[in-house]
């Protein structure tokens, strides 16, 4: 559900991605565009990890945008 509101507002949540994997550049945010696979398939790209790793941290992020608790303070 909280990725269902992430990329509803992609626009402005492209700085809160931004700021968390700074190796993403804009022209990989534009091809992401709020899709999530996409953000997965990027981050392994760019940072060699593992994909359950890439997913348990986006999991992480993710879950700071839940709509019944909103952010995490950070």
């Amino acid at each position: 559900m909280a990725w269902d509101y992430i990329e509803g507002k992609w626009k402005e949540m492209r700085g809160k991605v931004r700021e968390r994997w700074g190796k993403l550049t804009d022209d990989d945010l534009d091809l992401i565009a709020g899709k999530r696979d996409q953000l997965i398939g990027r981050l392994q790209q760019r940072y060699g990890l593992k994909k359950d790793e890439i997913e348990r941290e986006v999991d992480e992020f993710e879950r700071g945008y839940e709509p019944t608790g909103g952010r995490s303070a950070r």
